[in-house]
């Protein structure tokens, strides 16, 4: 927690902190019927029940507000390796980068841990089990699921891929990196706090 909150405050001279992570199985729903329009007096109105037809998978890495991301069927080793060449494409070489990650199994397959041996300016800094919420590429997932996805009605994963791709462009567009506040001691404090809460029941 220490090392991730520290490199949202105080990031490294020449170096680029990149949030990496994957939003797995978004589903392309259609509603059952119509969503009905907002009327006076009414607000809009949709079914609760819906038709699947597919899911897709992004990788995804904020990058000085920025998203990169790609959709893909699977997330496997193989498609995360294709994603870090992308990067290694795209940011330019006299740059040190730092990749705030999650414990998923592709992150640390064999095939993977030798892709990093063989590419020295990488360095990769570990969320802690159940605290993904400190990777701030959460954030642009809640964002994109509030704004785009949960509302939307697909036909096809297509449809759905279109419609992710379109919300990037036009944030990125006018793109604004999540600003990380919080202290790592503040945030420490609160999970004790928590934590002592829990256990007298108070």
């Amino acid at each position: 927690m220490h090392d991730i909150v520290g490199l949202d405050l105080h990031p490294p001279e020449k170096a680029l902190v990149l949030s990496v992570d994957e939003k797995s199985q978004i589903q392309a729903l259609d509603r059952t019927q119509p969503i009905l329009p907002l009327r006076p007096g009414l607000p809009e109105r949709q079914t609760h029940d819906y038709a699947g037809h597919g899911t897709t998978t992004r990788f995804l890495n904020g990058l000085s507000g920025e998203v990169l991301g790609k959709c893909i069927p699977r997330h496997r080793h193989q498609e995360f390796l294709r994603f870090l060449e992308r990067i290694e494409r795209t940011t330019p070489r006299r740059l040190a980068v730092h990749l705030i990650l999650d414990n998923y199994g592709t992150h640390t397959h064999p095939a993977v841990e030798a892709w990093f041996a063989g590419h020295p300016r990488y360095h990769r800094h570990f969320t802690p089990t159940g605290a993904s919420w400190l990777n701030l590429v959460e954030r642009f997932f809640a964002a994109i699921t509030d704004k785009r996805i949960r509302r939307g009605t697909f036909r096809s994963v297509g449809e759905l891929e279109r419609a992710i791709r379109d919300y990037i462009r036009r944030r990125n567009h006018r793109s604004q990196p999540f600003m990380w506040t919080a202290s790592a001691r503040s945030i420490a404090r609160k999970v004790r706090h928590c934590n002592e809460a829990l256990e007298t029941g108070h």
